[in-house]
């Protein structure tokens, strides 16, 4: 053999045994140092109410954790609080509202915040301790209403729906006691704030109470004697973000850790029937 064909031959062994040492080395890359996935150090604060949706979070937690998603949750005992707080950067989420809500909180306070999946549904009812059927309630009744402007037009239009009162033609679902045209029974309609109108029902003829204060305030499905539509109901509850995340990946692992079976039958046990998975 030449001297030529011999440093010929030592080139390619050479060339060969560095693309064997290449082809090693990015394969113990590969196998040993897996890209990380994007949740796995993502801690989020998701903002709820006080109650019966701490028994739920904690199993939606749970579900989060599998997927990579840390949450910890912020437990809110005033409506108004949560969205302050997403809006401020203090929580990251929040689950708590309805639409018609969120668009008045949006419209007196500037909000930059979304809806990003639905949770639940609470039928809204009329409750009474004093009668056992709406034809019962008499002329000059008090009934206790909600005083926030989503809720209140909200529990008007039940009693709308029961002919004990009619509003004005064309109102939205922010009417209040100025759009009443009609009282044929004279009802004196008294708003108050969402969670003391279920603790006052001693005191009251009647009055329409959001479920979850219901339930808190220890009123039964037995006490309801009338209640709004489920079906294309505009108050489905939300899991809400800030406008700038709401297509961020823990976004979408947020909503899916609450959109699942197990979280479902949590729900219909903590909840009795009274509220409505509304995904």
């Amino acid at each position: 053999m030449t001297k030529n064909k011999k440093l010929h031959g030592l080139q390619l062994s050479r060339r060969v045994a560095l693309a064997a040492v290449a082809v090693s080395a990015a394969a113990l890359f590969t196998f040993a140092a897996p890209a990380p996935s994007f949740a796995e150090d993502k801690s989020i604060k998701v903002g709820i109410m006080a109650g019966e949706e701490e028994d739920i979070w904690r199993v939606v937690t749970s579900e989060a954790a599998k997927k990579g998603l840390k949450i910890e949750t912020v437990v809110f005992n005033d409506y108004t609080q949560p969205n302050e707080a997403l809006e401020r950067g203090e929580i990251d989420a929040n689950a708590f509202q309805h639409q018609p809500y969120l668009d008045n909180q949006i419209k007196q306070h500037g909000y930059h915040i979304t809806r990003v999946g639905y949770t639940g549904v609470w039928p809204i009812g009329l409750y009474t301790k004093k009668y056992k059927s709406v034809a019962e309630i008499p002329e000059g009744a008090v009934i206790g209403v909600p005083n926030d402007p989503s809720n209140e037009g909200r529990a008007l239009r039940v009693l709308q729906n029961e002919g004990l009162i009619k509003l004005k033609d064309g109102t939205g679902i922010l009417a209040t006691v100025a759009d009443v045209t009609d009282n044929p029974k004279k009802i004196e309609i008294k708003e108050l704030d969402a969670g003391i109108v279920g603790r006052s029902i001693d005191d009251l003829d009647a009055g329409v109470v959001n479920t979850d204060w219901a339930l808190k305030s220890g009123l039964s499905p037995a006490e309801r004697i009338a209640q709004e539509p489920t079906a294309d109901n505009p108050y489905r509850n939300f899991i809400a973000v800030k406008d700038d995340t709401k297509d961020a990946d823990w976004v979408k692992t947020l909503v899916s850790s609450y959109q699942n079976d197990t979280v479902k039958a949590e729900f219909d046990k903590v909840y009795k029937g009274t509220g409505l998975s509304a995904y």
